[in-house]
């Protein structure tokens, strides 16, 4: 067994190109319709003041989020490399800030996110075994973990389990916000529009509220960027990278504007603004015996946004390693089925290490200031490789006036925090430059001068890992281009 797998380290091993246009298209509306959509309307109607305003907001955040969508399926086929934002900036801007972006990404942003989908899912599952009280907390954080455990082995098992099974999550979330969509539209079409007299009355149109606004339309939106994270395990990326992001980004805004009509609909300004569950609440007072199905729902929403972030997060922490900004243990694959089981495995640990804080929520708020500015930061690469390299092939290219507009607008949103928010903005910084030394010692520094412990040490965790997951370091120069179809996929 040694032998065999020693003789396949050798080999030039690569991610299987798996993930097909429905897989993608799923991938990207799962990870979108989260749990965004059904806690989101409360901080869009509190900072807008009206069902007017907020539904412009919605609807701005949607063209927002198409916006950037199309400049990552320009970025995405010209630089088709796994990691999204994190390959983008390391091609344009260099190893340092590339470096900061995964530094914080794997500190907290992923999986402290990860944490507070997980524990959405078990609370909206637990919740309707206790009606008249919280439910307990260590059943929630149990649950949690089990969800987080259960999703990182199906996708260490093979990438098109997880495929299949995000699949099926997206049709029953889909279908779940269509029962509210239409229960409105039904009361609508009864004559329920009084909400919508005067719509705009009450307005905040000032610009910090309004941002403040857009912050929690975007949440909901998060998610357009996933399958820029597994591009190498796209079939055909050149066309269904694109494609599916044409079909899945209306798909999702539609769905988005219709559920918030839907909810204005049946509740006023003052009941959603008192709910800490809109579609509960909007469940309550329209489905009647049915109400179950929308705790359900949720629970299915987050299974699948949880099954896309992790799925996104190990591709990212992959790729840091094939570059040599993290430890080569990340950038193994399984011999046979090709699939990052380290990376999966260190991704799903730090998720579980965060279940024990508990107001993630405040952990995220910290990181918004350092999420809109590599946003923004991987946007400026593709005018920067316009410029630095204009014979670069492109198959996707977009006018300029895309990118232009999105960095305008990032900018508008990385500053708004330091002023509206500067505590929690500031300790993002802190967080984000806390990574500096690590860079210095661990990767700008020769080996020879490195530690020796840290060396030794790495050097014993990489050979257990190998001989307990069954894999090796991947190729560190993958090319799709040209992949010898003698080599293992």
């Amino acid at each position: 067994m040694g032998a065999e797998v020693d003789a396949v380290s050798q080999s030039s091993m690569r991610l299987k190109q798996e993930i097909s246009l429905l897989h993608g298209v799923c991938l990207i509306v799962g990870n979108m319709i989260g749990s965004g959509i059904f806690v989101s309307p409360k901080g869009v109607l509190f900072y807008t003041g009206s069902f007017g305003l907020s539904l412009v907001v919605w609807a701005i955040g949607g063209v927002f989020s198409v916006f950037g969508a199309l400049c990552y399926a320009e970025l995405g086929t010209t630089i088709r490399k796994s990691g999204a934002s994190y390959a983008y900036i390391l091609e344009s801007f260099g190893g340092f800030l590339a470096f900061i972006r995964l530094w914080t990404s794997l500190m907290i942003v992923e999986p402290a996110c990860q944490a507070v989908i997980a524990l959405t899912f078990s609370g909206y599952l637990v919740q309707p075994f206790y009606p008249t009280c919280s439910a307990p907390y260590d059943a929630v954080r149990l649950i949690a973990a089990a969800i987080i455990c259960l999703l990182t082995c199906v996708n260490c098992m093979k990438v098109k389990w997880g495929a299949i099974l995000q699949v099926i999550s997206t049709v029953a979330k889909v279908l779940a916000l269509l029962v509210i969509i239409i229960a409105g539209m039904v009361k609508l079409a009864q004559g329920h529009n009084h909400n919508f007299e005067d719509s705009f009355k009450g307005s905040k149109w000032n610009p910090g509220d309004m941002a403040l606004a857009l912050y929690s339309a975007l949440y909901s939106y998060s998610g357009w960027d996933t399958l820029n994270f597994i591009t190498e395990e796209i079939k055909n990326p050149e066309r269904n990278l694109p494609l599916s992001i044409a079909i899945s980004m209306p798909i999702v805004t539609v769905i988005y504007i219709l559920t918030n009509v839907a909810y204005y609909v049946v509740m006023d300004a003052d009941t959603v603004l008192l709910s800490d569950a809109v579609a509960v609440t909007f469940a309550d007072e329209v489905l009647g015996w049915a109400r179950w199905l929308i705790p359900l729902s949720v629970a299915i929403s987050c299974y699948g946004g949880l099954n896309s972030s992790i799925i996104a997060a190990s591709r990212l922490f992959f790729v840091g390693s094939r570059e040599g900004h993290l430890p080569n243990v990340l950038c193994m694959i399984h011999i046979k089925r090709y699939t990052p089981i380290p990376a999966l495995l260190f991704n799903g640990v730090m998720s579980l290490i965060y279940l024990c804080v508990r107001d993630v929520f405040q952990l995220i708020n910290y990181f918004s200031f350092n999420y809109w500015l590599f946003i923004g930061l991987s946007i400026a690469s593709q005018i920067y490789l316009r410029i630095k390299a204009p014979n670069m092939h492109r198959p996707v290219k977009l006018s300029l006036f895309f990118p232009v507009v999105y960095c305008l607008c990032s900018v508008f949103l990385v500053v708004v925090p330091l002023y509206s928010d500067t505590i929690n903005s500031l300790v993002g910084i802190g967080v984000a430059l806390s990574g500096v030394p690590v860079y210095f010692i661990c990767v700008h520094l020769p080996p020879s001068s490195r530690p020796a412990f840290l060396g030794k040490m790495l050097d014993v965790i990489s050979l257990y890992t190998q001989k307990m997951c069954l894999c090796c370091v991947a190729s560190p120069d993958i090319d799709l281009d040209n992949i010898d179809p003698e080599k293992i996929e």
